[in-house]
């Protein structure tokens, strides 16, 4: 059961590691950026996070909203 838990702390410790090599490593380094806005082929396409996609939606006005408005203006 120990040796179990040991291998398996060292394992994880050694995975640890190389995930941050270039963070470690490279001088100004950082973790890539993952989030589908970082992604430029996919903001080429128009494909946001739902967060985004859910803040679009909340400003988007239709026509009765953008004509009541302007009735509320005059």
């Amino acid at each position: 059961m120990l040796k179990t838990l040991l291998l398996t702390f060292i394992i994880i410790v050694i995975c640890v590691v190389l995930l941050c090599v270039k963070v470690l490593l490279k001088k100004g380094g950082r973790f890539p950026n993952t989030h589908i806005e970082g992604n430029k082929a996919l903001a080429k396409k128009g494909i946001y996070c739902a967060k985004t996609e859910h803040r679009l939606q909340v400003q988007h006005k239709n026509l009765y909203d953008r004509l009541d408005n302007q009735t509320d203006k005059k």
